[in-house]
Order: C-alpha cells, then structure tokens, then sequence
C-alpha cells in the first residue's frame, strides 16, 4: 500500500464563478470609468469581494484607486499579451475587500497586438478563468470590467468575457446614438461569441433634473428598456470630480457626498435586482 507521501497532489477545487460585469459605452465622458471605480468600491464597501479590472488605455480607472499610470509595470497589457500570469498583475486597494489589475502604459498598443492573436476575441476570458479554477488564491464575489470608450478589440474581449453589461449614459441626444450602437454590438457577440450576455442595467450619469431635455431623454430610454433602467440616478457631483486626484473612490473621499451616497444606493440596488433574479 502507498505512503501517504507518495499519495498524488489534488487539483485545485473549483469555486463558484464571480460575476462578471461589463461596464461600457463607446462614447466618451458618459461617465464609465467613474461608474465602474465608485460601483466596484460601493459594492466592496458593503461585504462584496471585487476585482476591478482597467481596460481603458487612459488607466483612469487605476489612477482612481492609488495607481497612477506612469507608476504601473504590469497590469491588463501584460495580462492580455501572456507576459504576466493572473496573479502577478493583482494589486490590493485601500479598501480591503476590492483589488485592481491597473493599466501599464503599453496597453495603448493592444488593439494592434491583438489583431495577429489567435483566439483575439477570447483572450481575456481565459486569462480570467484561474478565478473559477481554483488555480489563484482570489475568492471573489464580483469582476468589474472598466472598457474604454471604442467598439474595438479591448471592449469585444470584455463583452466576451463578462455575464453582464452596465451601460452608464447621460440624458442627453447623443448619448441616445451611442446607446443603439452599443445595443447592437451587443447583440452581435451574443449571437456568436458569448450566448448569455445580457444588459444588467442602464444607469444615468452626471444627471441634471431641471433641464427638459434630460426629463425627455429618460423617459425615452425608460419606455423603450423598461425596468432595465436603474431607479438610481447619478447627479452631477464636484465631489465625484475631486476624488480621482486623489486616488480615491468617492466613498473614500467624502462618504456623505450626493455622487458617494449615489452609488452606494446604485450597488444596492444592482444587488437586489440580481437576487431578485436568482430567487426566480
């Protein structure tokens, strides 16, 4: 009979997939980065284990939780390209219970760089699955996916890669044209690469109630998606302006803030929804 130091070595157990959240619109300044740092730190504030994750070559998204682009020497490029493992490229934040893969300079070239990759589309939903496996020591309850604000290969392997897509927008004219281009990408890598990518939600940015156009721009949005539209709005916040300067989510900055208290109410309330989810 063999020793019990001959006895072979147990793969590692799998573990329950996090959720994985897109959080994207093509066009620019509708408020994606700040929804995608203040969302992750809002639901690590209440319990959740996150992963923010920076695909946006601008590393705003990094610089927002203590990691200035200029100070990053590994992160999502290398990740991407193979010449760093998942956890080498991990960093802790401030908040114990929320992690960053930073942007390094050099992802500014990774939408060339992928093109030759075998697999381009794909690249970062395997470069993610160690989560699941076992195989990285990072129980996580969520991965937030900031996109950068171009329908190209970077946004394709996080729309890949992710379960769900956050679209924040503004209540404005043309943020309704990029809200149908987004609408339609989606529907594209789900007709062929990833089945079960759905819009999680549509949350408003940067929000202003006096203005009719905006009114009339919500309302539109909310007869045309439904209840995929959050109840919570964003409203515009110095505050939420402020706290990157400082390397800090806008909890971190100044908690009773109106832009803070907004997206902790917003992670409650995509908490609920997706509980009310599972439970059907």
């Amino acid at each position: 009979m063999p020793s019990a130091s001959a006895a072979p070595r147990r793969a590692p157990r799998a573990r329950a997939r996090p959720r994985v959240v897109a959080i994207s619109n093509q066009k620019g300044g509708e408020g994606k980065t700040t929804t995608a740092v203040n969302l992750a730190a809002s639901l690590a504030a209440g319990e959740k284990r996150v992963l923010l994750v920076d695909l946006d070559p601008q590393a705003n998204a990094s610089s927002s939780v203590g990691f200035p682009r200029g100070s990053v020497q590994q992160g999502s490029y290398e990740l991407l390209l193979g010449g760093a493992a998942l956890a080498e490229v991990v960093r802790p934040t401030e908040l114990s219970t929320l992690w960053v893969i930073p942007a390094s300079a050099d992802l500014a070239g990774a939408e060339v760089e992928l093109v030759n990759v075998e697999g381009r589309e794909t690249v970062l939903r395997r470069a993610l699955a160690p989560l699941a496996d076992g195989s990285v020591d990072l129980p996580l309850d969520f991965v937030i996916l900031d996109c950068p604000p171009s329908l190209g290969l970077l946004t394709i392997n996080a729309l890949v890669a992710a379960d769900r897509v956050i679209i924040p927008m503004q209540a404005k004219y043309f943020s309704l044209e990029g809200l149908g281009a987004l609408h339609g990408t989606i529907d594209a890598v789900r007709a062929g690469l990833n089945p079960g990518l759905a819009i999680e939600g549509i949350v408003f940015c940067m929000y202003d109630p006096r203005t009719n156009l905006a009114q009339q721009v919500v309302n539109e949005v909310r007869e045309h998606f439904g209840n995929v539209v959050y109840e919570t709005v964003v409203p515009i916040n110095i505050r939420l302006s402020e706290s990157p300067s400082f390397g800090k989510p806008a909890l971190l900055y100044d908690i009773e803030s109106k832009g803070a208290q907004a997206y902790l109410a917003l992670a409650r309330e995509v908490l609920s929804r997706m509980e009310a989810k599972g439970a059907a």
